[in-house]
């Protein structure tokens, strides 16, 4: 499993000031509230495919020539994106969670395999809305929103980053089929309780 980030700075056209998040809030984006995700492939590249409740994994989706790391037979890469400008004191961002074709591969190509895999792939999504929930409730600062937004976006990778090594720690790498069983079911109730920052911008 290799995991990747990235915090590039880009000029965005949403609007964002900090307050308290509601109780379901408003995508700073023209979809409206509720509205489930188109399936994302980006066409530019054909590269990655951005997280969708619709869209699960294919092993067509693995890419990468296997490598031969020790006992893997499987590697998913993933990428939490954050972009974001300030212009007039408004603090605007977008948020991306997104599948590396070129980058993951797969030896032994099973469906519990699979869905191990797809575990990763959830597991960054359930933190791009960790991620918008976090930038949602955050109140501007306009002398410290540099070193804020880094550290929220530096703890929230973290977050992240530990959970996936949990998940094969624990499960390792999937044999331990009792508790890949338990940590999928972890994992799907973490996207229902987070499904309110799903439509981040």
């Amino acid at each position: 499993m290799k995991l990747f980030h990235l915090i590039p700075i880009l000029g965005l056209t949403m609007n964002y000031s900090g307050r308290p998040a509601p109780a379901r809030p408003e995508a700073f984006v023209s979809a409206s509230v509720g509205t489930p995700k188109e399936v994302v492939v980006n066409d530019d590249d054909n590269k990655t495919i951005s997280w969708t409740p619709a869209r699960r994994l294919m092993w067509d989706d693995f890419l990468c020539e296997p490598q031969h790391e020790g006992d893997a037979v499987a590697s998913t890469s993933t990428s939490l994106g954050l972009s974001y400008q300030v212009r007039d004191n408004q603090l605007t961002f977008h948020i991306t969670c997104d599948f590396s074709k070129e980058k993951s591969w797969g030896l032994l190509k099973t469906d519990y395999i699979l869905a191990h895999e797809q575990g990763h792939f959830d597991i960054t999504e359930i933190h791009a809305r960790k991620l918008y929930e976090a930038l949602y409730q955050y109140q501007f600062n306009p002398s410290t929103f540099k070193k804020d937004i880094s550290e929220i976006y530096s703890r929230i990778v973290k977050e992240k980053e530990d959970m996936q090594e949990g998940y094969d720690g624990i499960t390792d790498h999937s044999r331990k089929r009792g508790l890949q069983m338990e940590w999928l079911e972890k994992i799907n109730k973490l996207l229902a309780d987070t499904e309110m920052f799903s439509n981040y911008p």
